[in-house]
C-alpha cells in the first residue's frame, strides 16, 4: 500500500488516499472530491471541477495522469 493525499493530488486537504495502484488512490480521490462536493465544501470544488474535466477528456488529461503514476511509483510502501 502507498499514500497520496488529497492536496497532492490536486485538492485543498490532507485526507491521505491509501491504494495498490495509482489508480486505486485516483479513484479514492475522485470519490472524495465527489462526496465532498455533495457536502457543499466549496474549498473542494476546484479541485472537483478539474477531476470532472479529466474524465470526460481522458486524451488530455495524460499529462496529469502520468504524473500522478510516476509520483505514486516513486513512494515508498506503507
Amino acid at each position: 500500500m502507498k499514500t497520496l493525499t488529497c492536496q497532492q493530488l490536486g485538492g485543498p486537504c490532507d485526507l491521505a488516499h491509501r491504494g495498490e495502484t495509482h489508480d486505486d488512490v485516483i479513484n479514492a480521490q475522485d470519490q472524495h472530491l465527489k462526496a465532498m462536493e455533495k457536502a457543499g465544501d466549496a474549498a473542494h470544488q476546484p479541485a472537483r471541477d478539474e477531476m470532472k474535466k479529466r474524465w470526460r477528456r481522458p486524451r488530455k488529461a495524460l499529462g496529469w495522469y502520468n504524473e500522478m503514476k510516476q509520483t505514486f511509483a516513486a513512494l515508498p510502501v506503507d
